[in-house]
């Protein structure tokens, strides 16, 4: 009998849209036997991934093995009774938990595949700020010669390698930022779900999220990198916020609604944060009116510091191995905690 396995990875974004070679590496993959069906109509890869489309969810039925972006309920309810692994693009889960936990279906993620060009942007954005590259382009909008304001120290600039590094989560993205700001000579400090798991060599410790009190108030620059969960949902509190040091920098390349955006604009309005980079919003699109927009202590960017042409290159390589430990029957690389939420 023939085994199906679904690709429903036709994303409208040509940086998310798999590769013909792509395709062709999970055909290969999966060796004979099996009917690889790739779904030509858009797929959702924003976010968690979205609804599905009829043709996903027509093509899902009977299968075996669903590969998209996101598992959308459509698609659950239409493989409810074959599906035996689905595995998502999206490296955030959380629109995939609700339907997949009365099952027995497995689900793998893509923690990590983004992990290298998101922490190259998290150290540039760092950059922007501590080196003072924001009031460089304000004063060059203006046709200002700042010289005076920089020779004479009245705008706060700063070496890399005086800085303190917290992290809010230390795993694939949170674990690449520490490399390189160690590489770079600052000091690195985190926190995490299991503590015990540690960091790369040279963090300073290790804490839990009970934890980010203290990380906070030791830390020139806040990344936050941590899955949205239950637990982490509001983490970075106007209360948190407030126990950064004077002129620290917030970066926050994980889900808006691990930060409390309101307080963040406040407190960087009051003169007491340097500014922020946001990748990441609670709302997306950031609606036109926000004043994250206009605001020269804010760099906006929308959602895109993972985007780089050699995602697939990553991805295809995850899902391929998982393929081969799926036929093999051994453990699945980024296998989801659906209690814990990644």
């Amino acid at each position: 009998m023939t085994r199906r396995l679904v690709i429903d990875l036709a994303s409208p974004r040509a940086a998310w849209r798999i590769t013909p070679a792509g395709v062709a590496a999970i055909r290969s993959g999966a060796g004979s036997g099996w009917d690889v069906v790739e779904v030509q109509a858009p797929a959702a890869s924003d976010g968690d991934g979205g609804s599905g489309s009829p043709e996903s969810i027509a093509a899902t039925r009977g299968a075996e093995v669903y590969i998209g972006y996101g598992v959308p309920t459509g698609v659950v309810e239409a493989g409810r009774a074959t599906l035996r692994w689905v595995h998502t693009g999206t490296a955030g889960v959380g629109s995939s938990l609700p339907q997949l936990r009365d099952t027995n279906i497995v689900l793998t993620n893509s923690a990590g595949i983004h992990a290298e060009p998101i922490a190259d942007w998290v150290i540039a954005a760092i950059a922007y700020f501590a080196r003072g590259l924001d009031q460089m382009v304000e004063a060059q909008a203006l046709r200002r010669w700042a010289k005076d304001e920089f020779t004479d120290l009245t705008l706060p600039v700063r070496e890399l390698r005086d800085l303190r590094v917290g992290i809010v989560g230390l795993g694939g993205i949170g674990g690449a930022v520490a490399r390189r700001a160690l590489a770079l000579g600052m000091s690195v400090a985190g926190v995490r779900r299991r503590a015990t798991q540690g960091g790369p060599l040279g963090v300073r410790w290790v804490g839990i999220l009970e934890e980010l009190p203290r990380l906070a108030a030791e830390s020139d620059c806040l990344v936050i990198a941590a899955p949205h969960t239950g637990a982490t949902a509001g983490a970075v509190s106007r209360r948190v916020l407030e126990l950064l040091p004077r002129d620290a920098i917030v970066v926050n390349v994980s889900r808006g609604s691990l930060l409390d955006e309101a307080a963040l604009l406040a407190l960087i309005d009051a003169g007491r944060l340097r500014g922020a980079a946001l990748d990441v919003f609670g709302m997306e699109p950031l609606p036109e009116d926000h004043p994250f927009w206009g605001h020269p202590r804010v760099l906006v960017s929308p959602h895109v510091s993972a985007v780089t042409p050699r995602f697939w290159e990553r991805e295809t390589a995850l899902i391929v191995d998982n393929i081969r430990r799926y036929l093999a029957g051994a453990p699945l690389t980024n296998v989801v905690d659906l209690e814990a939420g990644y």
